[in-house]
């Protein structure tokens, strides 16, 4: 095979097997890869209504046919389970340099199924791999297991690992590779806790096979040249400021959440964007593998009780531990960072939480008792100090640990959990950006903007705008973004790059670029029409997964806040979300019924009865 390796990893952690398993050419051709892969084989071999933490659920951890090529980002993995979160999926996308060396070792995918009965790692050295011990890796960070694993196995070895919050079951742990990477959202490090793997250690030195090595050449070199010539006049703001540049937009939209989304705009927002960060704690900027954008950040806070250096923040988590907590303070703000990053937690989920408490305090209906400290909007000594606890589950991080969700209808008020589908949702409100609001809600995962990403055409105006206020235009644009973006996931491709540069510049993104690469890459001949149903397929394969699982159109929903509080000022001021507008109009463009059901006639077009 080309693009493809070919080779399944199969991991029994129950029986301490590992087997190899051929690729099936029929599944790599009509799933593609990474997210495609990851839904295939839930559907297949994880019941839906299995324990998340239990030995029944497994991890896909999936490569794309692009990942570890010359392609523009080919450094992308998806890490797909059932969710402890939240119960439904989860299909969390990570990049750095960790899923290059998994593909350049020879493997498309590595299958983790049952439970270890003590602690393990797993080394992955090219065509060989083993189960070892790790009881001496538990309890500690994700930077020191990267160390150690290093020390252990090669120098040259590319991790990804659990941290104290997975191993404690905090439900949004996060799996991290490189040391600062995440698979973030939606618990997939706590499933890794849960059975006993700490991690794994992957050393490749092999090469992708191409199908058509000239072809892939010059398609790449054009996609290149086309960045290139854009950017060079002006370097992209992502290189310079990093994703906390999006500040900028939200904040001057009114969709940058503030205390817990009671607002849109917050005041100290000049305190926390990119280029405060930049100018204060920025040490370079740093790429993915094969990444010409490098938005990556290394900083360090180099004075004061919050010293400390690491990678990040990022936007979202500029919103989630900044505005969305009222924190101003940059430097409390990126030692959370760093903190979730070490403790191996979701930094959306985490500030989602907190900022959940603090309301929840402000309310009367948690108490300094109950909490061990006041909880007031702003402090970021008691950020700091919150973060911790929930990664090591102590004192009042055992409930935060829980989840936004959980904690609140633990309060008695599950109205003040800013989630969709029990997911926290990203840095942008709903109100104010109608199509943000229709895709959280639909999101197979919940809360995610990474599953068709509005946020590019109603504030970024990418490849052209849209108004972010108007509601009937959105239900086709979303339907079609979050299948292209399934496409982009499958291939083993960054975003960033992808939406700009290898899809056609209008609002129906027809993904050519992606499409061209794939067939240099594997010589599978598809056309875009083809490569955009493959993502459609993923996407109502998703979709049959949780209605499996017991969501359905009563979980396609958002908080009362959002649907019926208007925002009390700004340029989104008066708005609430329409969703019940799009809702219905969207279902009959995916080919749904009424309730959010594939009809058979939709499933029969798609391959999936």
């Amino acid at each position: 095979m080309y693009g493809w390796c070919g080779r399944i990893l199969r991991v029994d952690l129950t029986r301490g097997r590992i087997t190899t398993e051929a690729l099936d050419p029929g599944i790599a051709r009509d799933w593609i890869g990474g997210r495609g892969f990851g839904i295939h084989y839930l559907r297949r071999e994880v019941p839906p209504a299995c324990d998340p933490l239990g030995p029944e659920n497994k991890v896909v951890l999936a490569t794309g046919p692009l990942t570890g090529t010359a392609a523009p980002t080919g450094a992308r993995y998806v890490a797909t389970t059932r969710s402890p979160l939240t119960g439904a999926i989860t299909c969390s996308n990570s990049g750095g340099f960790f899923p290059a060396e998994l593909k350049k070792s020879g493997w498309d995918a590595v299958i983790v199924e049952g439970s270890a009965p003590a602690p393990v790692y797993l080394w992955i050295d090219g065509e060989r791999a083993e189960l070892r011990p790790a009881g001496h890796l538990w309890g500690k960070t994700t930077h020191e297991t990267d160390d150690l694993l290093r020390a252990e196995t090669h120098a040259e070895a590319k991790t990804a690992v659990i941290g104290p919050a997975g191993e404690r079951r905090v439900r949004f742990a996060a799996l991290m590779n490189d040391r600062d990477r995440a698979a973030g959202r939606a618990g997939v490090g706590a499933v890794f806790g849960a059975k006993n793997l700490k991690g794994i250690a992957v050393r490749g030195e092999g090469e992708v096979a191409l199908a058509d090595p000239a072809a892939f050449k010059a398609a790449n070199a054009a996609y290149r040249g086309r960045f290139k010539e854009k950017t060079r006049d002006n370097p992209p703001p992502l290189r310079l400021h990093g994703t906390a540049i999006t500040v900028v937009g939200t904040q001057s939209h009114g969709v940058f959440p503030t205390r817990n989304f009671r607002e849109g705009q917050f005041e100290g927002w000049e305190a926390i964007y990119g280029e405060t960060l930049t100018r204060k704690y920025l040490v370079r900027p740093k790429a993915c593998f094969s990444c010409p954008i490098a938005c990556g950040r290394v900083t360090r806070i180099p004075e004061g009780p919050y010293r400390g250096e690491g990678e990040g923040p990022e936007y979202e988590t500029v919103y989630a531990l900044g505005s969305n907590c009222g924190v101003g303070d940059l430097a409390a703000l990126t030692k959370a960072n760093y903190l979730c990053n070490e403790l191996g937690l979701d930094t959306i989920s985490m500030g989602g939480a907190i900022a959940c408490a603090m309301e929840l305090f402000e309310r009367g209906l948690l108490t300094e008792a109950e909490t061990g400290m006041a909880l007031r909007w702003g402090d970021g000594a008691a950020l700091v100090e919150l973060t911790r606890r929930t990664g090591l589950r102590e004192g009042f991080g055992d409930l935060l640990a829980e989840g936004s969700l959980r904690l609140a209808a633990r309060c008695g008020a599950p109205e003040l959990a800013m989630v969709a589908k029990g997911l926290d949702f990203a840095g942008y409100d709903p109100r104010g950006e109608q199509g943000m609001g229709l895709a959280y809600a639909t999101s197979p995962i919940g809360g995610s903007h990474m599953r068709g990403d509005p946020a590019y055409f109603e504030l970024l105006g990418v490849p052209v705008a849209a108004d972010p206020h108007s509601w009937e235009d959105k239900p086709p644009l979303i339907a079609k973004w979050q299948d292209v973006f399934c496409v982009i996931d499958a291939a083993g491709l960054c975003v960033f790059f992808s939406v700009r540069y290898l899809v056609e510049p209008d609002l129906m993104i027809r993904p050519v670029g992606i499409t061209e690469l794939l067939n240099g890459a594997t010589g599978a001949g598809y056309t875009p029409e083809e490569v955009e149903r493959i993502g459609e397929r993923i996407f109502n394969a998703e979709r049959l997964y949780i209605l499996a699982a017991g969501f359905g159109r009563k979980d396609d929903t958002l908080p009362p806040r959002i649907l019926k509080e208007p925002m009390p000022s700004g340029p989104a001021k008066g708005l609430v979300c329409r969703l019940e507008e799009m809702l219905g109009p969207y279902y009959r463009v995916r080919g749904w019924s009424a309730e959010g059901v594939p009809t058979r006639e939709k499933l029969a077009s798609l391959g999936l009865l």
